[in-house]
């Protein structure tokens, strides 16, 4: 969702802190919540994305509330847990950190870093983050680093440099806030994940991955990838692959899909466009994601920018074949004028190209022709589906009759 601030926006905004926290208190709706104000300590405090989503007014029904606590997280959340029979995990042992997760709501739970709740925000990422909200009777805003004014000015703006040497994953976490909130780099901030861009490193790849993953799907990820090459930040585990980069054509022409469609698409070339194949494997994305990307990769270096004319009938059949579910994705390469003429012919399911299938099943074709389980079964099958995919076999009979000769001469 794109973030614009019209002029009811800014008032919010520029309203005092009790205003803005009778406001927040409103839009986040915590008689909805999955537990009881009174089950927290004095204290408690909610911060992070719920705080900063709320002041945009960009609530999901069910925000992740990051609550912190004075002392005893883990204790805390698991007695929610077992009050609310929800899932509990500790996220952080030595940081006494905990997660309770219930019918969709995501509760995580932390003890306050250092001495008081303001301490704790300046050891924060950013300074949009670094605002909270006391859950005490009246509940108040607290902004120590002024992240307020960084929403109103939309801006990205660290807290502090030191804090990115204590978690560099901070420094890709701020591409996915530019990428999901269209917001501008602060100058500083960006000569800082220059500065530690290199530690990404040696933080775990789970950690990384779930970063790209965010990243690739925001509305304005296009500028966060091109910002993200350019400060080098997944070099490591980038694509490189000049020859190829250069032979894609820019997506900007995506209107020929559906909202449903280019949700799909969209990210899927994003990460091919980001990351190599080795740097998918070594960022552990799952085995299913890594061949996705890897078959899209396959054709788009086979695009001869004539929109694959050139391809001999099996490489067009073994393309869909490839890309069937994803083929979206690889249109968006293609030229306006075919763009529209193959997203038609995606979307009709009875497409014997687009959706290739044999038109009869192996069990009949074992009792008609008494063949055994095995590859010449689908030999048979495949040589009958390349057939159908281009037109050459409209009825029962015709197949069979063409399994027949097919088996004569093989």
């Amino acid at each position: 969702m794109h973030i614009s601030f019209t002029s009811a926006d800014s008032t919010i905004l520029d309203g005092d802190d009790s205003f803005l926290a009778q406001l927040l208190w409103s839009r986040l709706k915590p008689d909805t919540w999955p537990f009881s104000l009174a089950q927290l300590p004095a204290g408690t405090a909610l911060v992070g994305g719920s705080v900063r989503d709320g002041l945009l007014n960009r609530l999901q029904e069910k925000p992740d509330l990051d609550l912190v606590v004075p002392n005893n997280a883990i204790k805390i959340s698991q007695d929610f847990a077992k009050e609310l029979d929800a899932t509990f995990v500790v996220l952080d042992a030595d940081r006494d950190m905990a997660r309770v997760v219930l019918k969709g709501w995501t509760i995580d739970i932390a003890k306050q870093i250092g001495f008081d709740l303001e301490e704790d925000l300046w050891r924060r990422d950013f300074r949009i983050n670094a605002i909270a909200l006391t859950l005490g009777p009246s509940p108040e805003i607290f902004d120590p680093t002024g992240g307020i004014q960084d929403l109103h000015q939309k801006k990205l703006v660290a807290v502090r440099e030191k804090n990115f040497f204590e978690d560099p994953l901070r420094t890709l976490r701020g591409m996915r806030f530019i990428g999901e909130l269209n917001l501008s780099l602060d100058p500083q901030t960006r000569t800082f994940i220059n500065t530690y861009a290199g530690l990404l490193l040696k933080v775990a790849p789970e950690r990384i991955q779930s970063e790209v993953q965010r990243i690739v799907c925001a509305e304005h990820a296009d500028d966060a990838i091109e910002l993200t090459k350019e400060i080098g930040l997944l070099d490591f585990w980038g694509n490189q692959d000049e020859s190829y980069l250069s032979t894609l054509l820019p997506w900007n022409n995506h209107n020929f899909l559906k909202n449903k469609e280019l949700s799909v698409a969209l990210p899927l070339v994003r990460l091919t466009h980001l990351l190599s194949d080795a740097g998918l494997e070594s960022l552990r994305f799952s085995k299913r994601q890594q061949q996705r990307c890897k078959l899209l990769r396959k054709w788009q270096k086979c695009n001869d920018g004539n929109d694959f004319e050139t391809l001999n009938e099996g490489d067009r059949l073994q393309l869909h074949k490839d890309l069937e579910e994803d083929l979206p994705a690889l249109i968006l390469q293609l030229s306006a004028k075919n763009q529209e003429v193959w997203i038609n012919r995606w979307r009709d399911f009875k497409d014997p190209l687009f959706h290739p299938s044999s038109p009869v099943d192996g069990h009949t074709l074992q009792d008609i022709f008494d063949l055994p389980q095995g590859p010449k079964l689908g030999a048979l099958m495949n040589h009958l589906s390349h057939e159908k995919a281009f037109d050459r076999l409209q009825t029962l009979e015709e197949t069979l009759k063409e399994a027949r000769h097919w088996l004569q001469h093989n």
